[in-house]
């Protein structure tokens, strides 16, 4: 009996319990906890929103935006340059001239204006001269004049003996000489410049800084890059002709430099330029083998058009052996001018004088520094007042 009432007592409890807990849950005033709603994308405020917007977004559905081509690499041109005309380039220049040669010009003008000119002082005189790779003839001669015109002066004033000195000086370089580089093309046909030299002297930076004067000039230019025995000087040619919009006809690295000469005057015709400007491999004037194969250069370029100009390129830095150079140079080729680099770099500006008696053809070109337009058409009275100073 005891045990049936237990079990009545526990089936009342869990009862009240329940219905206890059910009205716990709904009793008044408690709130469903709301919908997760998916976040909405920020919208622009009223004015920003773009006209037509709302009514855009009704129905639209999401599309994803094409594939993205890979952007194709853009080739860059050169910007072509103007480069300025050739005339006072070397007037322009002057005062880097003066900084290398007036040394030899004071020295000059200090012993010519002792009160007493003695044996001694002469011998001093004719030292510094062949010093400065005048040559032992014309300093004999420069010396000879100046003792003569010495002696019927009597006392001299400072400014008479610079006059002397100039006029001597002059003389030697002989200004009467033809400097035009002929450059004036025949009919349907260019004119065509060889330039040679030996390794090192600058010849394939000459030549690129002749095409900047001559196209400053007005002049339309093509390159041969007949240097074909070193791919980094026909990469350089190009370069330079780049940079004022000439174009370069180069050939194969260790291909036939004549062929290349002959396909550059032929473009030369063809676009009807004025000038094309053959650069050659650097050879050791004791080659011979190389040194026969720049007069096959020549003789091909003349089965298509004339050579105007071989220029000589010396590095007026090597004193007599850049004369050494020029004078086997001439046996090969006709030269007819010499373009004198890194004239500002040395003190022996009789470099000049010296090769032009030896060689008989004038220095047309003067290399007066490391800057593009630093080749400068040679002018004697430029480069004798540089020497003597102001």
């Amino acid at each position: 009996m005891d045990g049936y009432l237990g079990v009545i007592v526990i089936v009342a409890v869990v009862a009240l319990l329940a219905v206890g807990g059910l009205l716990l849950f709904l009793r008044p005033g408690r709130k469903t906890p709301p919908p997760v709603v998916p976040p909405e994308a920020p919208t622009l405020p009223e004015e920003k929103r773009p006209a037509g917007a709302d009514e855009e977004a009704e129905g639209a559905t999401t599309t994803l935006p094409p594939p993205v081509k890979p952007a194709e690499p853009v080739v860059v041109e050169p910007e072509v340059e103007v480069p300025p005309p050739s005339a006072g380039r070397m007037v322009r220049l002057r005062e880097r001239l003066a900084r290398s040669q007036s040394a030899l010009g004071r020295g000059l003008l200090e012993l010519l204006s002792r009160d007493r000119l003695d044996d001694d002082v002469w011998d001093e005189i004719e030292e510094r001269l062949i010093t400065a790779d005048v040559g032992v003839a014309p300093t004999r001669a420069v010396v000879e004049e100046l003792r003569t015109k010495v002696k019927v002066l009597g006392s001299r004033t400072p400014e008479e003996v610079r006059g002397l000195l100039r006029e001597q000086l002059l003389a030697q370089i002989d200004p009467d000489l033809d400097r035009t580089l002929h450059v004036k093309k025949h009919g349907e046909r260019p004119a065509v410049v060889l330039v040679v030299g030996v390794n090192g002297t600058g010849k394939t930076t000459t030549t690129g800084k002749l095409a900047r004067s001559l196209v400053g000039d007005g002049k339309k230019v093509v390159l041969g890059a007949a240097d074909t025995f070193r791919a980094a000087a026909a990469d350089q040619l190009q370069t330079w002709g780049e940079r004022v919009g000439a174009d370069t006809v180069r050939g194969p690295e260790g291909g036939d430099p004549a062929s290349v000469a002959f396909d550059a005057v032929a473009k030369g015709i063809e676009e009807k330029v004025d000038v094309v400007i053959v650069d050659t491999a650097g050879r050791l004037h004791t080659k011979t083998g190389l040194m026969d194969e720049l007069g096959k250069v020549k003789r091909v370029i003349e089965k298509k058009a004339t050579v105007d100009e071989v220029l000589l390129v010396l590095d007026a830095t090597t004193g007599q052996n850049g004369m050494r150079q020029a004078q086997v140079f001439a046996e090969v080729v006709n030269i007819t001018g010499i373009a004198l680099t890194k004239l500002d770099g040395t003190a022996k500006g009789g470099i000049v004088i010296s090769v032009q008696r030896e060689l008989g053809v004038p220095v047309k070109l003067a290399g007066l520094g490391e800057g593009p337009d630093d080749l400068a058409p040679f002018d004697p009275e430029v480069f004798v007042d540089a020497i003597l100073g102001e």
